[in-house]
């Protein structure tokens, strides 16, 4: 299969930012809580690692003032200058919220119901809105031809969410377990819920590396397997910009739904790699090979061959109402070249290792069975 070419790509990933919207001109507002004369308040639950640290940077470029409530184990000195709250939702040790009044709380670690329940309530009293990361995983069916807010969600027995005390144990069914978590904020706020739906979260600091390692790959060089439909449409967002997009929303006060994903436009895998080549200079080649031929030699969809999946699998993912209230996405190039640079410094202290996608030596086997099938 023909490489897209470079112009194809490029025409792609620069990408301008969105027109102001109604959103985007309402979070540019005063930054003072109105009758009050005082600053804005944000209360994150969680906050110090991957997106919370932008969310951070988002809301304080809007002129908040943020709380953090965490553990206090994961980097406890990147944000040192914020107020922190010490505490833990597997335990229910909830009792350094027990005082405070915030115009936000953006939750960003909530996986068991019963944990936003009890945070819900704790501050509906003393919260305006209660914006809430969620996922796409929440939908039963993701594979129809366009997956939108309304598409119905996963559900587990009442019996089964109730025993996930633990984010461990809420992780077993984790889309259904975020439905419900969406479900239990709204039942304690009613009318006063922001939920955001991101697919896959790409950029620096991702430790999943479900997108990183095509960048990393692509940069080392020389032959490159990759999977051979030119159809399958890749969608992603840029940690930076889904921090900014729930800074926007939770300045605002809007609330309803919203799937916030890539892009104005449909990508494909074919143009995401090519692109990873163009944007890194990479001298490589791309041997792409069969869906049935993955499946025949039992490559895991999305963990060893990231962004694939298999045909019956997927479904594009309605953005509009994102894009609509403001969602804007940066260059494809800058987040390639921007990760593998993270990346690249990163790797020492994890002795370059990718905690997704397939190991040197595996590539090396599947190409030669792929040449020896003749295929």
């Amino acid at each position: 299969m023909a490489d897209p070419t470079r112009r194809s790509f490029l025409a792609t990933a620069a990408l301008a930012s969105s027109a102001p919207t109604g959103i985007a001109r309402r979070a540019a507002a005063a930054s003072t809580t109105p009758g009050t004369g005082r600053a804005k308040r944000m209360l994150i639950l969680g906050g110090t690692r991957f997106l919370g640290p932008q969310i951070v940077l988002a809301a304080e470029a809007l002129g908040y003032e943020v709380t953090l409530f965490n553990r206090g184990k994961s980097d406890a000195e990147r944000f040192a200058r914020l107020e922190q709250r010490i505490g833990d939702r597997d335990t229910g040790d909830l009792r350094s919220l027990e005082r405070g009044e915030w115009d936000v709380v953006v939750d960003t670690s909530g996986y068991a119901p019963s944990h936003v329940a009890a945070t819900a309530a704790l501050l509906r009293d003393r919260v305006a809105s209660y914006v809430f990361v969620s996922t796409i995983s929440v939908y039963a069916d993701q594979s129809g031809p366009v997956v939108g807010e309304d598409t119905p969600v996963a559900t587990v027995p009442d019996e089964v969410a109730e025993q996930a005390t633990t984010i461990r144990a809420a992780s077993r069914h984790y889309g259904a377990m975020k439905a419900r978590c969406e479900q239990a904020a709204e039942a304690a706020m009613p009318g006063r819920v922001a939920i955001l739906r991101p697919g896959l979260i790409v950029g620096p600091e991702d430790s999943s590396d479900r997108f990183t390692y095509w960048p990393v790959r692509i940069a080392r060089g020389g032959e490159v397997l990759a999977p051979g439909d030119p159809e399958q449409e890749v969608q992603f967002v840029d940690v930076r910009d889904l921090g900014v997009f729930c800074a926007k929303i939770a300045h605002a006060r809007e609330h309803g739904v919203w799937n916030t994903v890539g892009f104005p436009f449909r990508l494909s895998m074919p143009e995401l790699l090519t692109g990873c080549k163009v944007a890194l200079n990479a001298d490589c080649s791309f041997t792409w090979v069969s869906q049935s031929f993955l499946q025949e030699q039992r490559v895991r969809p999305y963990v060893q061959m990231p962004l694939w999946l298999p045909a019956a699998q997927r479904g594009h993912i309605d953005n509009r109402r994102a894009i609509a209230s403001g969602l804007s996405f940066r260059s494809v190039a800058d987040t390639i070249r921007d990760t593998e640079r993270w990346y690249a410094a990163e790797a020492p202290a994890r002795e370059g290792k990718p905690r997704a996608g397939i190991p040197p030596e595996r590539e090396k086997e599947l190409l030669e069975a792929w040449r020896a099938a003749g295929r």
